[in-house]
C-alpha cells in the first residue's frame, strides 16, 4: 500500500502512530512471556495433574459403584 504524503505535518502523524504500534505490540509481547512462564511454573503442573487425578479418579470411582 503505497501512501503519498502533502506535508511533513502528515509524516510525522504517521511516524507518530506507527511508533505507538510499535509500542503497544512490544507490551502485548511481554505480557505473553510473562503468562507463559507462569504456565510454565512446576506449580502450575502440579495442580493441573492433581485436577485431572481428581476429576478422572472421581469418574473411576462411579463407574466401579454403578458396575
Amino acid at each position: 500500500m503505497e501512501k503519498t504524503y502533502n506535508s511533513f505535518k502528515e509524516i510525522e502523524q504517521d511516524l507518530r502512530k506507527l511508533n505507538l504500534q510499535r509500542k503497544i505490540s512490544f507490551e502485548q509481547m511481554k505480557l505473553v512471556k510473562h503468562e507463559l512462564k507462569e504456565d510454565l511454573q512446576p506449580y502450575n503442573w502440579v495442580i493441573t495433574v492433581l485436577n485431572s487425578v481428581k476429576k478422572y479418579g472421581i469418574l473411576y470411582i462411579i463407574r466401579k459403584i454403578f458396575k
